[in-house]
Formats: C-alpha cells, sequence, structure tokens
C-alpha cells in the first residue's frame, strides 16, 4: 500500500508503514475473523502475492475491499466476482457494500458486478461514494 499508484486512492492511509504499524495493521484485520467468522484474504496468482482484500462488517453491512499491487489490477473483477460468489451463499449478507474515494473515477467494474451507487458517507473524516449489490 505504500506504492503511490495505490495510495492515490486510500484517503485514510496516512501514516507510514514500518514493522510496528504493519503488525497492528494485521492484527486488526485479524480481529475480522475472530468477531466476524469472516475478514480478509491474501490473494495469489500464479503463487505471487497479488494483493489483499475481504469482507469487513460495517455496523450492520458487510462491506468489501479490495486492495492489489499496481501489476495486478486488471485481476480486481475476477477476485471480486469470487468474493461476491461467497457472500452469495452466505445468509449473514443479503447485499454487499464497497465503499470508494470520489478519487475512483473508472466504476465500470463494479458495474459489472452489478453494484449501484446509493450515495455518498463519511468515514473517519473522508468522503466516499457508496455501492451496494444484493446477494439473496
Amino acid at each position: 500500500m505504500s506504492d503511490p499508484r495505490v495510495a492515490e486512492h486510500m484517503p485514510l492511509l496516512r501514516f507510514d508503514w514500518d514493522a510496528a504499524t504493519v503488525a497492528g495493521f494485521v492484527a486488526k484485520k485479524e480481529e475480522c475473523w475472530a468477531r466476524d467468522g469472516l475478514g480478509h484474504w491474501a490473494f495469489l496468482s500464479d503463487d505471487r502475492y497479488v494483493g489483499w482484500g475481504g469482507f469487513q462488517k460495517e455496523g450492520d453491512e458487510w462491506d468489501f475491499g479490495l486492495v492489489l499491487r499496481p501489476d495486478a489490477f486488471g485481476l480486481g473483477v475476477r477476485i471480486a466476482r469470487q468474493a461476491i460468489d461467497l457472500a452469495m451463499t452466505d445468509e449473514r449478507i443479503p447485499y454487499v457494500t464497497f465503499l470508494l474515494p470520489p478519487s475512483r473515477t473508472n466504476l465500470r467494474a463494479l458495474e459489472r458486478l452489478g453494484a449501484r451507487q446509493v450515495g455518498e458517507i463519511e468515514y473517519d473524516g473522508e468522503t466516499f461514494l457508496k455501492f451496494r449489490l444484493e446477494t439473496d
């Protein structure tokens, strides 16, 4: 996430990465699994790490996020589709939300998945575009 091409679309990324920051970040993401039974994964393609992402409970909603290495940007729809397919089989997830910063202007991938914009939301002092995809 320290690559400028990735960081430019992550307005909440307001810190430098060091060993302590990484450990805290990973621990926070692992808490999702312990608390909710679902969380984030590392994504591999041909045994090569290409990014991370997954589901995180935000209140009563399941939000899906995906962060890919720049050389793997083209894999986003395929990875997201596999995650959405999983959500469609999970009774706990009647719909999935996606929060994107307004800097993300190419939204065709979300449209191809079937998501529709439902408004904007402020999160930690930043504005995000909110999308929703029905899974049931």
